[in-house]
Formats: C-alpha cells, structure tokens, sequence
C-alpha cells in the first residue's frame, strides 16, 4: 500500500488530436505497467467506437508505479476526452485529481479546446504540467508554439517539456515532472471516509462498479458504507485499482483512485458527484459533487420497431449510469409512434449515444431533426421552456420568444478572419472582439444562437479553414428573438412530427424546403393532397400531389360519348366522396427526408 506522500493524481488535457491516448500508452509502457507483448495502440480506448474513430470518449483511469532512486510513487492517471461535447467528462476527471498535463501538438499549436481545457483546470486550482508533444515531426515549430501557450495560456517557456510520445522521446522527464510538480493529496487515513463517484458502468454480473477517489479515510472489503444522496447503505464486496483491467486489492487509502462493488443492483442508486462515507462513522460534511449538464441540443429518438421501446428504455437507463450528461423522456409522436425525447451536450455527443445504443442493444433506431430549447414569456407573466415545437402556445398568448445564445471562440489562421466573419453573418452572428496569438493565428469571439451553431457551423470552419480552424463555445443564456412555429399540414391536417421553430426572416425558405421534399417522398392517392407551410393560420408555401386516374373508359370500345361522359362523372363522384375521408399514408422515409433537409 502506497503512503499518501507517494501518490499523484494527474489528468492529461488537450485538444482532439494531438496526442492524448498515445501519450497514455508510453507512460504504461515506460512504467512497466504493461509489457511489449500486451502493447496495441489506444490501448486505454476500450470501446470499439473510439479505437475507429480515433477519439476518446470515455475517460479511462489507470494506475501506474513508478521507480525513481528507489522510491515507489504510485501515480493515478486519467484519460480524459478532447471534443467540446465531451467536455463534462474533463471537468468529472479533474475534480479527482491535483495536477494536469496540458498537452499540445507542435505543428498544430494551442487550439480552441486547448485554452478551453487549460481554464477549466486553473479553475479547479490544478497544477498545469505544460508539454509539447511531436517535436520529432518535420514540421514541428516549437519556438512559435511555445510563445503561442504563452499568450494564450499564461505558461512560463522554461517549464514547457518537449516530448514525441508516438517515439517514446522525453517521456521519462514526463514521469519526473509528475513526480516533482503535482502536489500530493492532502486526505489523511484517519478521518472519515469520504470517497468522490466520478464514474461507475453495470456489469450484468456484478451489479454496479462505482469509480470512485479517496480524499479522506480508507474503504475495504466487508466495509458498512453509505451513498449519501441516497442515504442508502451497502457492504462492499470488493475494492480494486484500474491497471489498467481491474485488479482486486484489500484496501483503498485516502488519495488513491479505484472502484468498489457492493451488489448495487439498482442503477438509478448510483449518481455521479455523490458522497460514499462509513455508515457507521459517517463525515459530516458531502463533497461539492459536480454542476448539473445543461443539455444543449434535443432529439427524438425512436425505434424502428415499436416492440423495442421496453428494450430502448432499458438501455438508455444502462447508458446514462455511464454518461450522466444526457438525459431522456418518453414521448410520442402521430408519425413515428413511441420514443424517447434525449438532450445531449452537441451534435457528436446525439451521434455517439445513438451509435452506441445501436451497437449495444442492436436495434434500429430513428433520430429526429435536432432542435435546441427555447424560453417563452406568456401575456400572463410565466415563463416556459420549450423542448419541442409541439409545445410552443397560441402567437396570441406569447410576450417574447427567446433562443439560446453562445459565446464562441474561433481559432483561425489570420488569412480566413474574413471568411469566419462572412459564415457568422449569415447566421445572425454579433462581434465581440478579436485576438492575435501571433502573425498567423487569432481569436475571433463571436455571439451566435445555437440554433444556428448546432447544424454544420463546425464542418462549414473546417471547410473555409482546410481544416486549421477551431471552436469551443459556451452558453451565454436567453434573449428575445423574432421566432415563430413552422407548421406542415397535410391534406388540411397538421401534422405535429414536422413542425419546426425558424426565424421569421428565414421561415418562407425554409417552409418552401420542407414542401418540396415532402413532395417527393408522399405516394400519389386516389384523391388530390394539399401540402401546405403554415405560420398560425397564413399559408406561406403550398404544393399539391395529383391524383392517381384509372382510365375507366377503357372498357368503352366505342359507342355515343354520353357513355364515357357518365363513367367520367361516377369516378369524379367517388374522387369527391374519397377527399372528403380519405387518410394519407406518411412513410417514415417522408420523416426522415424532411430532418435530412432540415440539417
């Protein structure tokens, strides 16, 4: 067992790509705590997802002995995600740790996450372990890169390390800065035991795993401990470290990250920020735990087969022990039947989880047009929010609609300012100012509604940038805007999985879109369909599917033309009586070809 002076408890934080999850796999490798035999690459990276996609997800805990002049330090390492959507699962990860290693790549430079990561663990009151990594790639600018951490970041130049962690160069003065500069943790064994969930998953045999990191006391096996949000209390049944797979141990001190099993067979006792404490001798204080995410993106999500809904809801309980930072509701719809309403933190986080639901749980799944939440001020005084359009009241009964409104930070080479500028104008973008790193690179802070941020601002800056540009973006709050429902009836009849809230300024377009697509996709009926946009009551865009004809002259071989004329006028008898009950038949594929031209 280690002493607390000999324990270090650090993350690494960085922007996508620059080097992470590699980073990760030589520590491991140089510390021995795996050998050459076992090695693969992203070795921390255990789902499938993100091995293919080259992205952590998950933050992943390890621990790592380290030798250095004969002293033993135990170092507990935390891997933590890199894309803004991700990022409640850094915030999770530094809360249970004392120290960070900021890194960042040497070609690419401080990029808009980074300086995002980097006030976050300052934040936090984090010791800021700054490293550069790839400077063995041809292309490597540290000088430049060095004096951009400076500005951006505030870091001294001499303290900066240079290391290549795909080669293996300079990860040992890594270890040794770890060592040197994080703090030790400061808990004592003797106290209460107070013990942080910063993160669990469900084992079908096992029940609940919780991650958990000692700031006070120890906790071992056949030890009486108490959730403290749930006043709930169980007997651990097993203790254990992450090197990196589980590894049983008799007892985890105070400082020291691992997990503990207790035959929690109930998901919904386990919540992440939660306080485990002795039940016995219980500390009298909880641990600030963490801020609630705020969901910034909504979308429906609904099965193929209406018989998977039980199953659906099932794994959506599994996933969010997980990922606390979405949420779900059950709701339905007239088109697409029983589902569930799920709030994520971006458009990569909705892919993820729906990826994830489809490879776990193997069922089809139907993903509704992203929207975001809006506040409404009725004429009586109340303030409501809104999650989907279906909820939006009478115009009549509205004082002010208000969209939420990001603050984003672009970090762009200086040649594409005006390009950046030109993409924010069309999407109702206001200036805030602009920073310069050095020549080349700057800062343009923007404040934009996140309704127009959420569909493809992201891949519209890769595109104008070739890829050198990024943004990090946070919730500013609500402010009035001139918004309005977007209405699609068919034959006369709304229908409620198509309605979509718009700009005013942009709703005739928008409305004369959705039509045109629908059109498309409806089969021709017996009787005319009226496609029509709607704001309230005022159509603003229509288009009309003809009806199918049976020739019912065709047995009429000849004969005075009274004879056709009255087969003619019995069919437009049947046609009349047939538009007047007639039911249109949607095919999902409708739905679905109207959320592709939303996006």
């Amino acid at each position: 067992m280690a002493e607390t002076s000999r324990i270090r408890n650090f993350s690494i934080i960085a922007h996508i790509d620059h080097g992470k999850s590699t980073l990760a796999d030589q520590l491991l490798l140089k510390t021995g705590t795996i050998s050459e035999r076992d090695f693969r690459n992203q070795l921390l990276d255990g789902m499938d997802l993100e091995r293919e996609r080259g992205i952590t997800i998950q933050m992943h805990p390890v621990t790592i002995y380290y030798t250095r002049q004969d002293q033993v330090y135990e170092l507990n390492l935390i891997d933590t995600p890199g894309h803004v959507d991700f990022g409640y699962e850094v915030s999770r990860s530094l809360a249970a740790c004392e120290g960070a290693i900021l890194l960042v790549d040497a070609f690419q430079g401080v990029q808009a996450q980074t300086v995002a990561t980097a006030f976050l663990a300052m934040e936090n009151n984090l010791t800021i372990v700054p490293v550069l990594n790839k400077i063995d790639l041809p292309t490597a600018r540290p000088e430049p890169i060095i004096e951009e951490m400076e500005t951006a970041v505030g870091t001294k130049a001499e303290d900066v390390l240079k290391c290549s962690a795909k080669s293996g160069l300079g990860i040992m003065e890594v270890l040794d800065a770890i060592v040197d500069r994080v703090p030790a943790p400061s808990g004592k064994q003797d106290n209460p035991l107070k013990a942080l969930i910063y993160n669990s998953h469900f084992d079908p045999y096992k029940g609940v795993v919780v991650y958990c990191r000692l700031f006070e006391g120890t906790i071992k096996t056949g030890q009486k401990i108490k959730l403290m949000r749930g006043n709930t209390t169980y007997v651990v049944m097993e203790v254990g470290q992450f090197r990196p797979k589980m590894q049983p141990c008799d007892t985890l001190i105070a400082g020291q990250v691992g997990y503990f099993m207790a035959q929690i067979k109930l998901i919904t006792d386990v919540h992440v920020g939660d306080t485990v404490t002795d039940s016995e001798n219980p500390t009298e204080t909880a641990l600030p735990g963490y801020k609630e995410p705020q969901p910034m993106v909504y979308s429906g999500l609904y099965p193929i087969n209406n018989n998977d809904f039980e199953t659906l809801r099932e794994a959506l309980s599994r996933l969010k022990l997980n990922d606390s930072s979405f949420t779900f509701e059950p709701e339905s719809s007239d088109g697409l039947g029983f589902g569930f309403r799920c709030g994520f933190l971006g458009l990569l986080h909705r892919e993820i989880i729906g990826q994830r639901l489809e490879r776990d749980c193997e069922i089809d799944l139907i993903h509704t047009s992203p929207n975001v939440t809006y506040e409404i001020l009725t004429r009586n005084g109340q303030t409501i929010l809104i999650k989907t359009p279906q909820d939006v009241p009478d115009a009549g009964q509205i004082e002010e609609f208000r969209e939420p409104i990001v603050k984003i930070n672009f970090l762009v080479p200086t040649s594409n300012i005006g390009d950046i500028m030109t993409l924010c104008a069309e999407r109702r973008g206001f200036y805030c100012r602009t920073e310069y790193l050095s020549t080349t690179r700057a800062i343009l802070t923007y404040e934009i509604p996140l309704a127009d941020v959420i569909y493809d601002l992201y891949d519209k800056l890769k595109s104008v940038t070739r890829g050198y540009g990024t943004m990090d973006y946070e919730m500013l709050g609500y402010r009035p805007a001139d918004l309005v429902r977007l209405d699609v009836l068919v034959h006369n009849q709304r229908v409620d999985a198509l309605s979509v809230i718009v700009h005013r300024t942009t709703a005739e377009r928008r409305g004369r879109k959705l039509i045109s697509k629908l059109r498309e996709k409806i089969d021709r009926h017996l009787f005319e369909i009226a496609l029509q946009a709607a704001i309230g009551t005022r159509v603003i865009a229509r288009e009309t599917i003809k009806a199918m004809r049976k020739d019912v002259t065709a047995k009429c071989y000849g004969g005075d033309i009274s004879r056709k004329r009255k087969l003619l006028s019995r069919q437009a008898e049947g046609k009349k009586r047939m538009k007047m009950v007639g039911q249109v038949d949607i095919p999902q594929e409708a739905f679905l070809a109207v959320l592709e031209s939303d996006d």
